[in-house]
């Protein structure tokens, strides 16, 4: 069980990387040994990134829970504070707290094959995932990972998907709603790889994590496809400001993302994803 440190220590950065125009990477590492030792999370948590006399903001966790001394967070550059985000570089330091919200049951899905399902810069949630099943490859089946993007040129992390793809029992599909060259993948919705997936709907659970149409839409063709509701599992993305569900702002239904969240049960959420407003 992970416990979150629910005030700002101070992180440094070790290493920056930008993986397109407008997203980068940043690798932190807690400046008091005490802290680095104790903390520890699971893939599909996020940590709360405070930028001093900027703001504070919501990031998913991407490196494997095995290296906790090295936390990776791959930040789109959108707004005021990921903005001030994109200027730092090494040696430059930050707040830190966390780790918030549920992870993904990784130990009830042992034994299991695994599909995974993003879309745009939602594959950051599942990264820790793939890591996590691949240094324990022993202990799941067939992996699937199914990405799409916007553009083309919107793919991050080429280079992985391509070392992925190379591993046992593993296969790795593409999707861009408009192609560009060189493209190795599907042009159109990401619902299109479900005709390529090789995968046994019976014996898969997916994760899915991206834009909220996306997930229920490539829900209903896997359901459409014979897979149970109960074997899916979404990573939802809502404005999380406090982290402890008091400010609200991330309410979803009757619960909070950022304290029964990021990761739900399909089941539990299908209805308010088919509702405008939730």
């Amino acid at each position: 069980m992970t416990v979150a440190m629910h005030y700002p220590h101070e992180a440094e950065v070790i290493e920056r990387c930008q993986e397109s125009p407008t997203i980068f990477s940043l690798v932190l590492r807690l400046m008091d040994p005490m802290v680095a030792s104790e903390y520890r999370f699971t893939p599909g948590q996020f940590n709360m990134l405070y930028l001093f006399g900027v703001g504070e903001i919501p990031i998913s966790i991407v490196s494997d829970p095995a290296r906790p001394g090295e936390l990776i967070h791959t930040i789109r550059d959108v707004g005021r504070v990921s903005h001030g985000f994109s200027q730092l570089g090494v040696g430059d330091r930050i707040g830190l707290r966390g780790p918030y919200g549920r992870g993904w049951p990784l130990e009830q899905m042992e034994g299991r094959d695994v599909m995974i399902v993003t879309g745009g810069l939602g594959c950051a949630p599942v990264v820790s995932v793939i890591n996590y099943i691949l240094q324990r490859r022993e202990r799941y089946g067939r992996l699937v990972i199914l990405q799409g993007v916007k553009h083309s040129s919107d793919l991050i992390w080429r280079e992985r998907y391509a070392e992925w793809e190379r591993q046992n029992n593993t296969q790795v599909l593409l999707a861009a709603d408009v192609g560009g060259e060189p493209w190795p993948g599907v042009i159109g919705p990401i619902t299109m790889l479900f005709e390529y997936a090789r995968f046994n709907p019976q014996a898969t659970v997916t994760m899915m994590c991206g834009p909220e149409r996306m997930i229920h839409a490539a829900a209903d063709v896997l359901i459409e496809r014979g897979s149970r509701s109960e074997d899916i599992w979404i990573s939802m993305e809502r404005n999380m400001q406090c982290a402890v569900g008091q400010c609200g702002h991330c309410q979803f239904g009757a619960s909070f993302v950022c304290r029964n969240g990021p990761v739900y049960h399909y089941p539990d959420a299908s209805e308010l994803l088919a509702k405008r407003g939730f």
